[in-house]
């Protein structure tokens, strides 16, 4: 159960700033939010290349990615991670379960946010939501919750006149999580596997 929360509106450039001058420490890193939940404190936060495998292994833990994700091989993974980190338009956020005093904690949960410009609706930009994964073990205490509110919050403050995702349609339950949310289903996603 979530008792306390705090936002901070934290940059990409303030994690740059840190792997760049030869650390990769993530407790270091500013944190973009932080909750007291069951087990410590959950503090969300710019991924780092260091989070990848276990970016990839939240990725992996269902029955769909487990049939996507390959962590024997990262370097597709930390070529993607490049990419991302290098356009100020693509966060690669995690949040991490910090107990005691302790500087930082495993990755439990991961999302990625985009921000795309567009010609329709008069020019609005739009956010992009994917990827969004909570550990099995700490799922239902609201980390979900916690995670795509600040993705809103962050989309509003760059000026985003939408956010939009997709969730595979035998995802009934992230249906509803996101319908909770206030999220539409308003359109049919197609895709092109190429």
């Amino acid at each position: 159960m979530t008792v306390g929360v705090s936002v901070q509106s934290s940059g990409p450039e303030t994690a740059v700033a840190v792997w760049n001058a030869g650390g990769v420490n993530p407790g270091a890193l500013a944190p973009l939010l932080t909750a007291d939940v069951d087990g410590g404190t959950f503090r969300l936060r710019h991924a780092v290349p260091a989070d990848l495998p276990a970016i990839v292994a939240l990725l992996a833990d269902d029955s769909l990615g487990a049939g996507r994700e390959q962590s024997q091989d990262m370097a597709p993974y930390e070529k993607a991670f490049q990419s991302i980190d290098a356009d100020p338009a693509h966060l690669l956020v995690v949040g991490e379960l910090v107990s005691g005093g302790a500087e930082s904690g495993p990755v439990v949960a991961t999302f990625q946010l985009s921000f795309l410009p567009g010609i329709s609706r008069q020019g609005a930009w739009r956010s992009q939501l994917e990827a969004v994964r909570v550990a099995e073990s700490l799922r239902g205490q609201g980390i979900g919750n916690l995670m795509v509110q600040w993705a809103i919050d962050e989309s509003r403050r760059r000026d985003c006149t939408l956010m939009q995702l997709t969730t595979h349609k035998t995802r009934t339950a992230a249906h509803r999580f996101y319908e909770r949310l206030g999220f539409d289903a308003s359109h049919e996603g197609i895709k092109l596997m190429l």
